[in-house]
């Protein structure tokens, strides 16, 4: 989505920035069309007049002092009936009598001249005054050169402006000689439709395009971020215990592949080192679970000796529950190493977890009585789940262990078996000394202590709750914690129901 959104923000960009340059090229464009075509008809118009004034060595007489009939009218060649033969080749550029004819423009002069209805012409003489307009003038007159030299632009032989006359905005260029001055209007209502018509495409198109982008975007974006998407769904399925999965390799040899093949030499790294630090933990562990037990053997046969000491029987004593906290401490690890590496066969029968349930609060019961703690037990019964009946009672006898040693006299523990939905829930709640919060998340690492205290006060070997983690896993199950420092702490073992 980010991804599109960039996308769409550099279309968006692009587009404005397109936009203002077409929109204006365009109008700029039509401008100096324009204005090159009123140029041009004003230097024709000119290079006419002063041709004629040339011929004829006369001055020029404004119109209303001058006859159509009369002999002296110097302008008679520029009316309509007479006007064909005076149009011939007109110089199309600035300097009329210096460059050659153009026998182009003098075709399109003559059809303007001719047809004067959309230019507007118009010539004054050198005193200023209207000599000659054409006839969509009507009683209209044009600005002369004077009058725009103020705002219009240019120089005191040729202005460009605007004017506007009977509510419509005409573009006017006036030309000035010693002979006569031209002005050549026409009306910018097309010019202006044009570019109406076009900002109103950019108008709509602008949104268009942005959303064709942004999902264009989309799609490339997701296409392009696909194989990445499956390698990290493929990645969050793989932990230590199935080690052994890879991640899929797309099949081009890109980027993408390349990371891929990299994490899964990094995943067989891992696995490699896994393994080993497994195979280590359970040799180590049966080769000390040997040790162990004859240190063990002998420490209680020289207990039972009557010839030692009272000070030598309290060391030997001392010795003797260290080596049996060593000898569970091993038996615990080559437990875990064999689930990890699978030598630990899970069997799947059904259970009958209720009666399993009492039978645990009755072996606790007498622990709890013994620490003054106060036992409630709530069970539904006939709640059935499949399993191992040997595996599940260990991971129930470890929370309910776990919840009597660590609540102080005079507390209370809760067992709480019931069903919801397509589950059995066990919940095991104590009024003990709590967990931090910081804590909860590593209570089911291996030889985790919370803190000092505890491990002082509270025997225990570290690995009671990866075991039960490692039961309940096994068993398609979830188990989780909630805690209050201070106040006690709730587990609950969720496994599904067999019906």
């Amino acid at each position: 989505m980010r991804l599109s959104l960039m996308y769409g923000a550099v279309a968006a960009i692009t587009t404005v920035a397109f936009a203002f340059i077409a929109y204006y090229t365009v109008m700029d464009e039509l401008q100096n069309n324009l204005d090159a075509s009123l140029l041009r008809a004003g230097n024709g118009l000119l290079a006419v007049v002063q041709r004629e004034h040339t011929q004829q060595n006369r001055p020029l007489q404004p119109v209303k002092q001058r006859r159509r009939d009369s002999p002296d009218n110097v302008f008679e060649f520029l009316q309509r009936s007479s006007l064909r033969e005076f149009v011939g080749p007109i110089p199309v550029t600035d300097d009329v009598f210096e460059q050659p004819p153009d026998p182009v423009w003098s075709a399109v002069y003559e059809h303007v001249l001719l047809n004067a209805s959309s230019f507007l012409l118009q010539v004054r003489s050198a005193k200023g005054d209207i000599v000659w307009k054409s006839d969509n003038l009507l009683t209209d007159s044009l600005p002369s050169l004077r009058s725009l030299l103020p705002t219009g632009k240019g120089d005191s032989n040729r202005v460009w402006s605007w004017f506007e006359q009977d509510g419509i905005r005409y573009r006017i260029v006036v030309i000035g000689s010693s002979i006569a001055e031209v002005a050549t209007a026409y009306p910018v209502g097309e010019i202006d439709l044009i570019l109406v018509r076009l900002f109103k495409l950019v108008q709509w198109g602008f949104p268009v395009t942005i959303v064709v982008s942004m999902f264009i975007g989309w799609l490339l974006a997701r296409r392009a971020l696909k194989p990445v998407d499956r390698v990290v769904r493929s990645a969050r399925r793989i932990t230590a215990e199935n080690l052994s999965e890879r991640l899929p390799v797309p099949p081009a040899n890109d980027e993408i592949g390349r990371l891929v093949e990299t994490l899964n030499s990094m995943i067989a790294r891992l696995q490699q080192s896994f393994e080993q630090v497994r195979q280590f933990t359970s040799d180590a562990s049966h080769e000390l679970k040997t040790p162990l037990a004859i240190m063990m053997g002998e420490l209680e046969v020289a207990l039972r000796n009557k010839n030692v000491g009272v000070e030598a029987r309290a060391i030997l004593t001392s010795c003797l529950e260290e080596v049996e906290r060593l000898t569970h401490v091993v038996q615990g690890l080559l437990e875990l190493s064999r689930a990890e590496s699978g030598q630990v066969v899970i069997e799947k029968v059904p259970v009958d977890f209720s009666v399993m349930i009492a039978d645990v609060a009755d072996v606790i019961e007498r622990l709890a009585t013994r620490k003054q703690i106060t036992l409630h037990v709530a069970i539904q019964p006939d709640l059935i789940v499949t399993g191992d009946a040997l595996r599940l009672r260990q991971a129930v006898l470890n929370i309910v262990e776990n919840a009597v040693k660590y609540t102080p006299a005079g507390g209370t523990v809760h067992i709480t078996l019931l069903a919801e939905f397509n589950d059995v829930i066990l919940r095991v709640s104590d009024t003990g000394i709590g967990i931090p919060e910081s804590k909860l998340p590593f209570i089911f690492d291996r030889f985790y202590r919370v803190d000092q205290a505890r491990s002082q006060d509270v025997s225990g070997t570290g690995l009671g709750l990866s075991i039960v983690r490692w039961i309940v896993d096994e068993h398609h199950g979830r188990i989780q914690v909630e805690s209050t420092e201070g106040k006690g702490t709730t587990f609950s073992m969720v496994l599904p129901r067999t019906v």
